[in-house]
């Protein structure tokens, strides 16, 4: 492997590690991380040739169609729908069913955990004494998170990254 894939898959992961965690502290995941993710693709496909480069954005395209779908009957968010053909462009199309299967997986996990957390207890309304800014921090952040949980929202952003971490660290991409 050459230093500028190498270079490319460590952006891309840092760029999907980045849309994880925006998606659990915000719900939200920028336009321009989708696309600076898949411009990064199109480059790194383009490396390999310009049919290959075609054939990707043809599959992430086709996926980005078939999952609006599942957003306009409001089964999956729009960033998450961004993400995944974003994190498509990363691979051939003979990858993208790894891609897939990947995430699944990862969002069957994040599912499990979600489930697990809705039934721990709510945090304590008022700090004991002596509790520390830290404390107070990670309190906040779990009732938020807490809060989250219940109304049902899960991050599958989170899924989506991990699913494309798992399969570009394997080497099915790039």
């Amino acid at each position: 492997m050459t230093s500028w894939f190498l270079l490319a898959k460590i952006a891309t992961l840092l760029l999907l590690a980045f849309a994880g965690w925006r998606d659990v502290a915000t719900r939200l995941i920028p336009d321009s991380l989708c696309v600076a993710l898949a411009v990064l693709g199109l480059a790194i496909r383009a490396a390999s040739g310009l049919w290959a480069a075609l054939a990707s954005t043809g599959v992430a395209v086709l996926l980005f169609a078939l999952l609006a779908v599942a957003h306009a009957r409001g089964l999956l968010g729009g960033g998450d729908v961004k993400l995944m053909a974003a994190t498509a462009m990363q691979f051939p199309p003979a990858g993208i069913l790894h891609l897939l299967l990947a995430i699944s997986v990862a969002g069957g996990v994040l599912a499990a955990v979600h489930l697990a957390l809705r039934r721990l207890p709510a945090p304590a309304r008022h700090m004991p004494r002596g509790h520390t800014l830290r404390r107070h921090t990670l309190r906040r952040l779990w009732a938020v998170e807490r809060w989250r949980v219940q109304r049902g929202s899960l991050p599958y952003g989170v899924a989506i990254a991990c699913g494309g971490a798992w399969i570009l660290l394997l080497g099915r991409g790039i």
